[in-house]
Protein backbone atom coordinates (compact mmCIF):
# COMPACT_ATOMS: atom_id res chain seq x y z
CA UNK A 1 0.00 0.00 0.00
CA UNK A 2 0.95 3.66 -0.31
CA UNK A 3 0.48 6.58 2.10
CA UNK A 4 -1.86 9.55 2.39
CA UNK A 5 -1.54 13.00 3.92
CA UNK A 6 -4.11 15.42 5.29
CA UNK A 7 -3.50 19.14 5.71
CA UNK A 8 -5.50 22.20 6.75
CA UNK A 9 -5.73 25.62 5.13
CA UNK A 10 -7.44 28.96 5.69
CA UNK A 11 -9.26 30.09 8.81
CA UNK A 12 -9.85 27.54 11.60
CA UNK A 13 -13.22 26.38 12.92
CA UNK A 14 -14.45 24.66 16.08
CA UNK A 15 -14.73 21.31 14.26
CA UNK A 16 -12.02 21.30 11.57
CA UNK A 17 -9.98 18.75 13.52
CA UNK A 18 -12.91 16.34 13.59
CA UNK A 19 -12.41 15.82 9.86
CA UNK A 20 -8.78 14.89 10.47
CA UNK A 21 -9.91 12.51 13.21
CA UNK A 22 -12.39 10.97 10.78
CA UNK A 23 -9.76 10.28 8.12
CA UNK A 24 -7.44 8.70 10.69
CA UNK A 25 -10.15 6.54 12.31
CA UNK A 26 -11.49 5.39 8.95
CA UNK A 27 -8.03 4.21 7.90
CA UNK A 28 -7.64 2.36 11.20
CA UNK A 29 -10.93 0.55 10.60
CA UNK A 30 -10.30 -0.01 6.87
CA UNK A 31 -6.60 0.36 6.05
CA UNK A 32 -6.42 1.85 2.58
CA UNK A 33 -3.02 3.41 3.35
CA UNK A 34 0.07 2.28 5.25
CA UNK A 35 0.50 5.69 6.86
CA UNK A 36 -1.75 8.70 7.43
CA UNK A 37 0.53 11.73 7.59
CA UNK A 38 -0.47 15.16 8.82
CA UNK A 39 0.97 18.05 6.83
CA UNK A 40 1.93 20.98 9.06
CA UNK A 41 0.89 24.46 7.88
CA UNK A 42 -0.98 23.27 4.79
CA UNK A 43 0.59 23.28 1.33
CA UNK A 44 3.24 25.67 2.60
CA UNK A 45 4.46 23.10 5.13
CA UNK A 46 4.18 20.16 2.73
CA UNK A 47 6.53 21.98 0.36
CA UNK A 48 8.99 22.08 3.27
CA UNK A 49 8.45 18.38 4.13
CA UNK A 50 6.94 19.14 7.55
CA UNK A 51 4.94 15.99 8.36
CA UNK A 52 3.78 14.10 11.45
CA UNK A 53 2.54 10.51 11.51
CA UNK A 54 -1.08 10.18 12.68
CA UNK A 55 -1.55 6.54 11.69
CA UNK A 56 -1.66 4.98 15.14
CA UNK A 57 -3.48 7.76 16.97
CA UNK A 58 -5.07 6.43 20.16
CA UNK A 59 -8.84 6.42 20.65
CA UNK A 60 -8.44 8.96 23.46
CA UNK A 61 -6.41 11.34 21.30
CA UNK A 62 -8.87 10.93 18.46
CA UNK A 63 -11.79 11.79 20.73
CA UNK A 64 -10.09 14.86 22.22
CA UNK A 65 -8.95 15.97 18.76
CA UNK A 66 -12.61 16.18 17.71
CA UNK A 67 -13.34 18.73 20.45
CA UNK A 68 -10.11 20.71 19.93
CA UNK A 69 -10.77 23.99 18.08
CA UNK A 70 -8.47 25.76 15.64
CA UNK A 71 -6.19 23.88 13.24
CA UNK A 72 -4.20 21.26 15.14
CA UNK A 73 -1.95 20.73 12.13
CA UNK A 74 -1.46 24.43 11.56
CA UNK A 75 -2.82 26.40 8.63
CA UNK A 76 -1.61 28.67 5.87
CA UNK A 77 -2.72 31.33 3.42
CA UNK A 78 -0.37 30.10 0.70
CA UNK A 79 -1.60 30.63 -2.83
CA UNK A 80 -0.62 27.78 -5.15
CA UNK A 81 -0.55 29.65 -8.45
CA UNK A 82 -0.95 27.70 -11.67
CA UNK A 83 1.82 29.68 -13.36
CA UNK A 84 4.35 28.77 -10.67
CA UNK A 85 5.68 25.55 -12.17
CA UNK A 86 8.40 25.27 -9.52
CA UNK A 87 5.87 24.77 -6.71
CA UNK A 88 4.06 22.03 -8.60
CA UNK A 89 7.25 20.19 -9.50
CA UNK A 90 8.47 20.43 -5.92
CA UNK A 91 5.20 19.17 -4.47
CA UNK A 92 5.00 16.15 -6.75
CA UNK A 93 8.64 15.38 -6.01
CA UNK A 94 7.81 15.28 -2.30
CA UNK A 95 4.72 13.13 -2.84
CA UNK A 96 6.92 10.65 -4.73
CA UNK A 97 9.60 10.73 -2.05
CA UNK A 98 7.16 9.78 0.71
CA UNK A 99 5.04 7.47 -1.48
CA UNK A 100 1.99 9.64 -0.86
CA UNK A 101 -0.87 8.62 -3.12
CA UNK A 102 -3.66 10.86 -1.78
CA UNK A 103 -3.65 14.38 -0.41
CA UNK A 104 -6.73 15.33 1.63
CA UNK A 105 -6.99 19.12 1.84
CA UNK A 106 -9.35 20.67 4.38
CA UNK A 107 -10.36 24.26 3.71
CA UNK A 108 -12.66 26.70 1.95
CA UNK A 109 -12.94 28.20 -1.51
CA UNK A 110 -9.22 28.80 -2.04
CA UNK A 111 -8.32 25.37 -0.68
CA UNK A 112 -10.66 23.74 -3.19
CA UNK A 113 -8.87 25.76 -5.87
CA UNK A 114 -5.64 24.11 -4.69
CA UNK A 115 -7.27 20.67 -5.03
CA UNK A 116 -8.46 21.57 -8.53
CA UNK A 117 -5.10 23.02 -9.59
CA UNK A 118 -3.13 19.97 -8.43
CA UNK A 119 -5.56 17.61 -10.17
CA UNK A 120 -5.32 19.64 -13.37
CA UNK A 121 -1.52 19.56 -13.26
CA UNK A 122 -1.50 15.80 -12.71
CA UNK A 123 -3.87 15.23 -15.64
CA UNK A 124 -1.92 17.55 -17.93
CA UNK A 125 1.32 15.72 -17.15
CA UNK A 126 -0.09 12.18 -17.23
CA UNK A 127 0.57 11.66 -13.51
CA UNK A 128 -1.70 8.88 -12.29
CA UNK A 129 -0.15 7.85 -8.96
CA UNK A 130 -1.22 10.94 -6.98
CA UNK A 131 -4.77 12.03 -6.15
CA UNK A 132 -6.31 15.07 -4.47
CA UNK A 133 -9.47 15.20 -2.35
CA UNK A 134 -11.12 18.28 -0.84
CA UNK A 135 -12.73 18.28 2.61
CA UNK A 136 -14.77 21.48 3.09
CA UNK A 137 -14.74 23.72 6.13
CA UNK A 138 -15.66 27.33 6.71
CA UNK A 139 -17.68 29.15 9.33
CA UNK A 140 -18.93 31.47 6.58
CA UNK A 141 -21.03 28.67 5.01
CA UNK A 142 -20.43 30.21 1.59
CA UNK A 143 -19.28 27.15 -0.40
CA UNK A 144 -21.19 26.16 -3.50
CA UNK A 145 -22.49 22.69 -4.36
CA UNK A 146 -23.45 21.70 -0.83
CA UNK A 147 -26.25 22.22 1.68
CA UNK A 148 -24.00 23.54 4.45
CA UNK A 149 -20.39 23.46 5.50
CA UNK A 150 -18.72 21.87 8.55
CA UNK A 151 -17.81 24.60 11.00
CA UNK A 152 -20.84 26.75 10.32
CA UNK A 153 -23.25 24.97 12.67
CA UNK A 154 -21.02 25.44 15.73
CA UNK A 155 -20.35 29.08 14.87
CA UNK A 156 -24.09 29.64 14.38
CA UNK A 157 -24.80 28.01 17.74
CA UNK A 158 -22.27 30.27 19.49
CA UNK A 159 -23.56 33.41 17.75
CA UNK A 160 -27.24 32.72 18.43
CA UNK A 161 -26.60 31.89 22.09
CA UNK A 162 -24.41 34.99 22.43
CA UNK A 163 -27.20 37.07 20.91
CA UNK A 164 -29.70 35.63 23.40
CA UNK A 165 -27.49 36.23 26.41
CA UNK A 166 -26.44 39.75 25.48
CA UNK A 167 -30.06 40.63 24.65
CA UNK A 168 -31.03 39.59 28.17
CA UNK A 169 -28.25 41.81 29.51
CA UNK A 170 -29.52 44.72 27.41
CA UNK A 171 -33.00 44.50 28.94
CA UNK A 172 -32.08 44.90 32.63
CA UNK A 173 -32.47 48.69 32.80
CA UNK A 174 -35.85 50.50 32.83
CA UNK A 175 -37.64 51.93 29.80
CA UNK A 176 -36.21 55.39 30.50
CA UNK A 177 -32.73 54.15 29.57
CA UNK A 178 -32.61 54.12 25.75
CA UNK A 179 -29.86 51.94 24.38
CA UNK A 180 -28.75 50.08 21.25
CA UNK A 181 -26.64 46.91 21.22
CA UNK A 182 -24.69 46.06 18.05
CA UNK A 183 -23.26 42.59 17.45
CA UNK A 184 -20.74 42.17 14.61
CA UNK A 185 -20.12 38.76 13.03
CA UNK A 186 -17.76 37.45 10.39
CA UNK A 187 -18.97 37.18 6.81
CA UNK A 188 -16.96 39.00 4.18
CA UNK A 189 -19.21 38.14 1.24
CA UNK A 190 -22.15 36.28 2.76
CA UNK A 191 -24.52 36.86 5.66
CA UNK A 192 -25.00 33.31 6.96
CA UNK A 193 -23.36 33.98 10.32
CA UNK A 194 -25.17 37.24 10.96
CA UNK A 195 -28.47 35.62 9.96
CA UNK A 196 -27.89 32.78 12.42
CA UNK A 197 -28.22 35.28 15.29
CA UNK A 198 -31.92 35.40 14.41
CA UNK A 199 -32.28 31.90 15.88
CA UNK A 200 -32.25 33.67 19.24
CA UNK A 201 -35.56 35.34 18.37
CA UNK A 202 -34.18 38.64 19.71
CA UNK A 203 -32.73 40.43 16.66
CA UNK A 204 -34.47 43.71 15.78
CA UNK A 205 -32.22 44.74 12.90
CA UNK A 206 -30.19 42.48 10.60
CA UNK A 207 -27.64 43.84 8.12
CA UNK A 208 -25.95 41.46 5.65
CA UNK A 209 -23.86 41.85 2.47
CA UNK A 210 -26.61 40.43 0.24
CA UNK A 211 -28.69 43.63 0.55
CA UNK A 212 -26.96 46.99 -0.10
CA UNK A 213 -26.91 49.12 3.02
CA UNK A 214 -29.30 52.07 3.12
CA UNK A 215 -28.21 54.41 5.88
CA UNK A 216 -31.49 56.30 6.18
CA UNK A 217 -33.55 53.13 6.07
CA UNK A 218 -31.38 51.63 8.79
CA UNK A 219 -31.60 54.70 11.03
CA UNK A 220 -35.37 54.91 10.58
CA UNK A 221 -35.74 51.26 11.61
CA UNK A 222 -33.55 51.71 14.71
CA UNK A 223 -35.35 54.93 15.65
CA UNK A 224 -38.73 53.20 15.43
CA UNK A 225 -37.60 50.31 17.65
CA UNK A 226 -36.05 52.61 20.25
CA UNK A 227 -39.21 54.75 20.39
CA UNK A 228 -41.37 51.65 20.87
CA UNK A 229 -39.19 49.58 23.22
CA UNK A 230 -36.34 51.87 24.31
CA UNK A 231 -33.87 49.02 23.50
CA UNK A 232 -32.79 47.87 20.05
CA UNK A 233 -30.66 44.82 19.15
CA UNK A 234 -28.69 45.08 15.89
CA UNK A 235 -26.63 42.39 14.15
CA UNK A 236 -24.29 43.27 11.29
CA UNK A 237 -22.04 41.21 9.06
CA UNK A 238 -18.48 42.55 8.71
CA UNK A 239 -18.90 42.62 4.92
CA UNK A 240 -22.01 44.83 4.85
CA UNK A 241 -21.63 47.51 2.22
CA UNK A 242 -23.33 50.31 0.32
CA UNK A 243 -24.76 49.91 -3.19
CA UNK A 244 -21.48 51.06 -4.73
CA UNK A 245 -19.57 48.32 -2.92
CA UNK A 246 -18.03 50.55 -0.28
CA UNK A 247 -17.87 48.79 3.07
CA UNK A 248 -19.60 50.47 5.99
CA UNK A 249 -16.69 49.40 8.21
CA UNK A 250 -15.12 52.35 10.00
CA UNK A 251 -11.60 51.36 8.99
CA UNK A 252 -10.55 51.11 5.35
CA UNK A 253 -10.44 47.45 4.32
CA UNK A 254 -7.12 45.91 3.36
CA UNK A 255 -6.55 42.78 1.29
CA UNK A 256 -5.03 39.46 2.32
CA UNK A 257 -2.71 37.28 0.22
CA UNK A 258 -5.65 35.99 -1.81
CA UNK A 259 -6.91 39.51 -2.57
CA UNK A 260 -9.83 39.21 -0.17
CA UNK A 261 -10.83 42.19 1.95
CA UNK A 262 -9.72 42.04 5.58
CA UNK A 263 -12.58 43.68 7.41
CA UNK A 264 -13.64 44.83 10.85
CA UNK A 265 -15.29 47.88 12.34
CA UNK A 266 -18.77 47.70 10.82
CA UNK A 267 -20.41 47.78 14.25
CA UNK A 268 -18.39 50.83 15.31
CA UNK A 269 -19.45 52.59 12.13
CA UNK A 270 -23.10 51.90 12.93
CA UNK A 271 -22.59 53.10 16.48
CA UNK A 272 -21.32 56.44 15.20
CA UNK A 273 -24.31 56.81 12.87
CA UNK A 274 -26.75 56.17 15.72
CA UNK A 275 -25.06 58.50 18.18
CA UNK A 276 -24.65 61.25 15.58
CA UNK A 277 -28.36 60.98 14.80
CA UNK A 278 -29.28 61.27 18.52
CA UNK A 279 -31.45 58.16 18.26
CA UNK A 280 -30.11 56.85 21.56
CA UNK A 281 -27.52 58.23 23.96
CA UNK A 282 -25.89 54.84 24.47
CA UNK A 283 -24.60 52.09 22.20
CA UNK A 284 -22.76 48.96 23.14
CA UNK A 285 -20.67 47.11 20.55
CA UNK A 286 -19.49 43.50 20.55
CA UNK A 287 -17.28 42.25 17.72
CA UNK A 288 -17.07 38.46 17.97
CA UNK A 289 -13.89 38.29 15.85
CA UNK A 290 -12.20 34.88 16.25
CA UNK A 291 -14.36 33.81 19.20
CA UNK A 292 -17.10 32.68 16.80
CA UNK A 293 -14.82 30.17 15.09
CA UNK A 294 -12.87 28.87 18.09
CA UNK A 295 -15.45 28.33 20.83
CA UNK A 296 -15.49 24.54 20.88
CA UNK A 297 -17.20 24.38 24.28
CA UNK A 298 -20.39 25.28 22.38
CA UNK A 299 -19.89 22.88 19.50
CA UNK A 300 -23.04 21.76 17.77
CA UNK A 301 -23.30 17.99 18.10
CA UNK A 302 -24.72 17.87 14.58
CA UNK A 303 -21.77 19.89 13.28
CA UNK A 304 -18.95 17.95 14.93
CA UNK A 305 -20.54 14.61 14.04
CA UNK A 306 -20.94 15.61 10.40
CA UNK A 307 -17.37 16.93 10.22
CA UNK A 308 -16.06 13.64 11.60
CA UNK A 309 -18.17 11.54 9.27
CA UNK A 310 -17.17 13.68 6.31
CA UNK A 311 -13.53 12.79 7.02
CA UNK A 312 -14.45 9.13 7.12
CA UNK A 313 -16.42 9.48 3.89
CA UNK A 314 -13.51 11.22 2.15
CA UNK A 315 -11.21 8.37 3.14
CA UNK A 316 -13.70 5.75 1.91
CA UNK A 317 -14.21 7.61 -1.37
CA UNK A 318 -10.45 7.63 -1.89
CA UNK A 319 -10.37 3.84 -2.01
CA UNK A 320 -11.53 4.37 -5.60
CA UNK A 321 -8.29 4.87 -7.53
CA UNK A 322 -10.05 7.19 -9.99
CA UNK A 323 -11.28 9.54 -7.25
CA UNK A 324 -9.39 12.84 -7.62
CA UNK A 325 -10.12 16.52 -8.09
CA UNK A 326 -13.25 16.05 -5.98
CA UNK A 327 -14.66 17.56 -2.81
CA UNK A 328 -16.83 15.54 -0.45
CA UNK A 329 -19.95 17.57 0.27
CA UNK A 330 -22.92 17.39 2.62
CA UNK A 331 -26.35 17.04 1.04
CA UNK A 332 -29.53 17.33 3.09
CA UNK A 333 -32.01 14.52 2.52
CA UNK A 334 -35.62 15.37 1.79
CA UNK A 335 -37.00 13.53 4.80
CA UNK A 336 -39.28 14.55 7.64
CA UNK A 337 -36.47 14.17 10.16
CA UNK A 338 -33.20 16.00 9.50
CA UNK A 339 -30.63 13.75 7.83
CA UNK A 340 -27.73 14.12 5.41
CA UNK A 341 -25.64 12.14 2.98
CA UNK A 342 -22.08 12.66 1.76
CA UNK A 343 -21.65 13.17 -1.96
CA UNK A 344 -18.78 14.15 -4.23
CA UNK A 345 -18.59 17.23 -6.43
CA UNK A 346 -15.88 18.58 -8.71
CA UNK A 347 -13.56 20.85 -6.74
CA UNK A 348 -13.39 23.38 -9.57
CA UNK A 349 -17.13 23.99 -9.17
CA UNK A 350 -16.49 25.16 -5.61
CA UNK A 351 -13.19 27.00 -6.00
CA UNK A 352 -13.38 30.80 -6.02
CA UNK A 353 -17.18 30.93 -5.96
CA UNK A 354 -19.34 32.35 -3.17
CA UNK A 355 -22.81 31.23 -2.11
CA UNK A 356 -24.67 34.04 -0.42
CA UNK A 357 -27.52 33.87 2.03
CA UNK A 358 -30.72 33.59 -0.09
CA UNK A 359 -32.24 37.04 -0.45
CA UNK A 360 -35.70 35.45 -0.48
CA UNK A 361 -35.06 34.42 3.13
CA UNK A 362 -34.46 38.03 4.19
CA UNK A 363 -37.34 40.15 5.51
CA UNK A 364 -37.65 43.69 4.22
CA UNK A 365 -36.65 46.73 6.26
CA UNK A 366 -33.85 44.83 8.09
CA UNK A 367 -36.39 42.83 10.12
CA UNK A 368 -34.51 39.52 10.06
CA UNK A 369 -35.13 36.26 8.23
CA UNK A 370 -38.15 34.25 7.10
CA UNK A 371 -39.51 31.05 8.61
CA UNK A 372 -37.93 29.12 5.73
CA UNK A 373 -34.54 30.54 6.68
CA UNK A 374 -35.12 29.61 10.32
CA UNK A 375 -36.10 26.06 9.33
CA UNK A 376 -32.89 25.71 7.33
CA UNK A 377 -30.68 26.93 10.18
CA UNK A 378 -32.31 25.33 13.21
CA UNK A 379 -31.23 21.67 12.69
CA UNK A 380 -27.59 22.69 12.32
CA UNK A 381 -27.19 23.93 15.91
CA UNK A 382 -28.82 20.97 17.65
CA UNK A 383 -27.22 19.00 20.43
CA UNK A 384 -24.07 19.40 22.51
CA UNK A 385 -21.29 16.80 22.63
CA UNK A 386 -19.97 15.52 25.94
CA UNK A 387 -16.87 17.66 26.44
CA UNK A 388 -13.89 16.04 28.17
CA UNK A 389 -12.64 18.45 30.83
CA UNK A 390 -9.28 18.84 32.56
CA UNK A 391 -8.83 21.12 35.57
CA UNK A 392 -12.12 22.83 34.81
CA UNK A 393 -11.25 23.61 31.18
CA UNK A 394 -11.93 21.70 27.95
CA UNK A 395 -9.21 19.16 27.18
CA UNK A 396 -7.37 19.81 23.93
CA UNK A 397 -4.71 18.20 21.80
CA UNK A 398 -1.35 19.93 21.85
CA UNK A 399 -1.03 21.30 18.30
CA UNK A 400 1.14 18.99 16.23
CA UNK A 401 3.16 21.91 14.90
CA UNK A 402 4.23 22.74 18.49
CA UNK A 403 5.72 19.32 19.25
CA UNK A 404 9.23 20.00 18.00
CA UNK A 405 11.51 18.45 15.40
CA UNK A 406 11.49 15.05 17.12
CA UNK A 407 7.82 14.59 16.18
CA UNK A 408 8.44 15.06 12.47
CA UNK A 409 8.53 12.22 9.97
CA UNK A 410 12.05 11.66 8.66
CA UNK A 411 12.97 10.09 5.34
Amino acid sequence: MSNCIIAQSGGPTAVINATVAGVVKSNQLNPVYDHVYGGLYGIEGILLERFVDLTNMSDEENEILRQTPSSALGSCRYKLRRGNKEDFERLFEILDKYDIETLFYTGGNDSMDTVAALSEYAAANNITNHRFVGCPKTVDNDLMEMDHCPGFGSAAKFISSTALHTWLDLQVYPFSRKEVFILETMGRDAGWLAASACLSGKVDVLIVPEIPFDKEGFLNRVRKIVEERSKCYVVVSEGAHYADGTYIAAAEAKNDLFGHAVLGGAAKALEKMILDSFIAPRCRVLDLTTAQRSNAIEQSLVDVTESYRLGMSAHMHSADKTFTGKMVAIKRKKTEQYDVEYVSVDADKVANFVRGFPVEWLLHDYKGITEEGMNYLMPLIQGSPDIIMRDGLPAYIEPYFMRGEAALVSQ
